[in-house]
């Protein structure tokens, strides 16, 4: 079995140091690549060291809307930069975030449309990070048009009838350890109904673990229980299940020459 993490933070604080032991566990559980993000300067320096130290690792980078207040113009083309460097697949995580309220929603508003124009400019998809904003998300994405390569829906936590919404944007759709939290019954609905070809598979460790690990530190490896549970919902294999989002990922980052290996 092979399974890309499609949003990941291997370069938090939390794996100082142990992330080549955290990419061995990863792929002993058949994790094989994972794109790890980067939302500010120091989270962006270190997923693109570490994507220089690990064959499987990719970067996502962007400006995160709880630093929305921090974004400058040295910053946006420092990004510019980066965003063209080998191994970089996507800007992100980009978005709204009401439930932090770091900065005011106009300001994060104005960060978010003005990152989804530099992902057309330089022809890439967005990972979209919303949090108690899922209205606002949806209405910049359709006012803005997603860019042409596409994006995902990070940690999706709505129900299937936004999840459409998403979709019908043009948008892939990620799930989390959430989805095997008990009480999740939406987001179980909506990780049955979404179509397979859009469907996707994340961690977001440290956070969110899934279960039998809820409440501990999530690694990038543990996107094997949310295949499981996935597979399980849709009457599925767990090999199916994580040989159809690994394509649907290799080919939104960009990585189809990996889809034979």
């Amino acid at each position: 079995m092979k399974i890309f993490d499609s949003h990941t933070h291997l370069n938090a604080e939390q794996f100082n140091g142990e992330e080549a032991q955290i990419v061995s566990q990863a792929q002993a559980l058949g994790v094989t690549e994972m794109a790890v993000v980067g939302f500010d300067t120091p989270t962006i320096a270190k997923t693109l060291e570490l994507n220089q130290q690990f064959p499987g690792v990719y970067s996502i980078i962007g400006w995160h809307p709880t630093e929305a207040g921090s974004y400058t113009a040295e910053i946006e083309r420092t990004l510019e930069k980066q965003l063209t460097l080998p191994k970089v697949v996507a800007l992100g995580e980009i978005g709204l975030d009401y439930y932090w309220m770091e900065d005011p929603k106009d300001v994060q508003e104005r960060i978010f449309r003005r990152q989804i124009a530099i992902a057309k400019e330089h022809n890439l998809p967005i990972s979209i990070h919303t949090r108690d904003a899922t209205p606002d998300t949806y209405r910049i994405l359709k006012d803005e048009g997603v860019p042409a390569r596409g994006g995902i829906m990070h940690s999706f936590s709505g129900d299937l009838e936004w999840a459409q919404r998403f979709l019908d944007l043009g948008m892939h759709v990620s799930f989390s350890g959430v989805v095997t939290f008990k009480k999740a019954l939406d987001v179980q609905e909506a990780a049955t109904g979404v179509p397979l070809e859009r469907l996707l598979v994340e961690t977001d460790a440290p956070y969110l673990a899934p279960v039998p690990y809820r409440g501990k530190r999530n690694e990038p490896g543990y996107t094997r229980y949310v295949v499981e549970k996935i597979a399980e919902l849709r009457e599925m294999t767990p090999e199916d299940v994580a040989a159809i989002t690994r394509k649907n990922a290799l080919t939104l980052f960009g990585l189809d020459k990996e889809l034979d290996s």
